[in-house]
């Protein structure tokens, strides 16, 4: 069997859609899975749509999922150029298409806009133009001297009215249309560029690609793109269409949603490697339902014969808890190295980062979750008195500010304010009042923290923000609650 070799072939038009992310990733697990090749190929020939830089930002997202591809633009390889722009003008597609003109799959077409716009038909509410054929009857003669003359042309594929075409797809199985839907696609457009369609079918099969990965919404085109290779007396790949990504209303996810990019997701403080996990589940699960997995564990259970047909729903509280596991499992200090930027924004006193970043590491699911956990660090929030009511501890405002006044004096006597004398401390105090800790250590916390929620217990705050602090907040305590 041939060496599988699969593509990604994006266009540079801004940033990477969640479901460009999922077609590049499912393309590079399927090749590499068995051992084959990957190939970056840049489809730029909608000189409208390029977007300046974007090209930086594919090479930039490929390096971050760690998506390496063995050949592209950046590392070379045999069948270059890797750039579609480049490959138009060494003339490679319109000695293709012109190829097809020959044998009479393709035609010439000289419809100036006007003549086009009056095919335009309205079909249950929709604008559709399908086009009549009308320069294919056009003699060789007439073509050369509309050449000669320079006037503007497109060449379009010269598609069958009669019969069916049937196309097999890895997933959705043999697909037969009727060849009367099949619109003479254009090729080459009139400034010289092929169109997409075109463009990677000849690519494909100049780049020995083996698998084609593309969402569903190609389906319809895939029985012309098979008159294509069968009009060359090509090869047809495999095809692999994947489902549509909706949000969690089932509505295809787009640019509104906030998080629809893979870009968007890490400048909401989501981690490359539980992304690229997430986005690998998105329309596929591996036979033994693991969900936590790496890349290295994906190539080794990817099967593409176990993507699903049905939407994929994006599901944003997922992705949180999935980065959640990711930040627990992270090495402490790669974990205060990315987490340290969000502490010191946060905190501004000359606190120990590193001790509260070890404090919310299993607490938080994305990186901004930080600043609310531990923006109470630098100074005492307002809060209501009310949080010290908690019916499992059995406190309220009245036993809090026993408990509080009790504790201050016992507090001020004590010197080694480390977590684990402090907490030998109030529990000695627990013990002699027989008291249940959390009827001590519940108000206790509330009055150093002013939130009902922090990333750790009282004692391990007091260490962090030291005795001076600890005594003010609990004389603020105090005083709110005699109140």
């Amino acid at each position: 069997m041939a060496k599988i070799r699969t593509r990604y072939a994006p266009s540079p038009t801004g940033r990477m859609h969640v479901g460009n992310l999922r077609t590049a990733l499912y393309a590079y697990l399927i090749t590499k899975h068995e051992g084959g090749d990957y190939i970056l190929r840049i489809e730029d020939t909608d000189q409208e749509r390029y977007v300046e830089g974007a090209i930086d930002i594919i090479y930039k997202t490929l390096k971050d999922t760690g998506l390496i591809h063995d050949e592209g633009p950046d590392v070379g390889g045999d069948v270059g150029p890797y750039v579609q722009s480049e490959r138009q003008k060494a003339g490679i597609y319109m000695a293709y298409a012109k190829e097809l003109v020959e044998k009479g799959e393709a035609y010439y077409c000289f419809c100036d806009q006007e003549r086009l716009a009056s095919l335009v038909q309205v079909v249950e509410g929709k604008e559709i133009s399908v086009y009549d054929k009308h320069c294919l009857s056009l003699s060789k003669e007439e073509v050369e001297k509309n050449l000669a003359e320079g006037k503007p042309f497109v060449i379009r594929q010269n598609n069958p009215t009669e019969g069916t075409t049937t196309f097999h797809d890895e997933l959705y199985g043999d697909v037969t249309v009727d060849n009367k839907e099949l619109d003479d696609m254009i090729l080459i457009k009139s400034d010289g560029y092929p169109t997409y369609n075109f463009a990677n079918v000849v690519d494909d099969h100049l780049m020995g690609i083996t698998h084609v990965v593309r969402g569903n919404e190609y389906i319809s085109s895939s029985p012309k793109y098979n008159r294509l290779y069968d009009a060359f007396g090509w090869e047809i790949p495999k095809y692999i269409h994947c489902p549509l990504i909706t949000d969690e209303e089932h509505k295809k996810l787009s640019k509104r949603s906030g998080h629809s990019s893979f870009e968007d997701l890490i400048d909401q403080g989501f981690l490359p490697e539980a992304v690229v996990n997430f986005v690998a589940l998105l329309g596929w699960s591996p036979d033994d339902n693991n969900e936590i997995m790496s890349l290295e564990e994906l190539i080794e259970k990817f099967d593409y014969k176990r993507i699903n047909k049905s939407p994929a729903v994006f599901d944003y509280t997922k992705l949180k808890w999935m980065n959640g596991e990711y930040l627990k499992k992270m090495d402490d200090d790669k974990f205060f190295e990315l987490a340290k930027p969000y502490l010191e924004a946060a905190v501004k006193k000359p606190l120990d980062l590193k001790k509260i970043a070890a404090m919310v590491k299993t607490r938080i699911e994305i990186w901004p979750d930080i600043a609310e956990m531990v923006n109470f660090f630098d100074e005492l929030p307002e809060y209501d008195t009310a949080i010290y009511s908690h019916k499992k501890m059995k406190t309220n405002e009245e036993t809090s500010l026993k408990v509080l006044k009790e504790v201050l004096p016992i507090l001020e006597a004590h010197d080694d304010y480390t977590n684990d004398s402090l907490y030998a401390l109030l529990s000695d105090y627990i013990k002699t009042n027989e008291y249940k800790n959390g009827f001590v250590l519940w108000p206790v916390r509330i009055a150093v923290s002013g939130k009902e929620m922090t990333p750790c217990g009282a004692t391990e705050l007091m260490e962090v923000i030291g005795k001076d602090e600890t005594i003010k907040r609990i004389k603020k305590g105090i005083e709110l609650l005699e109140k």
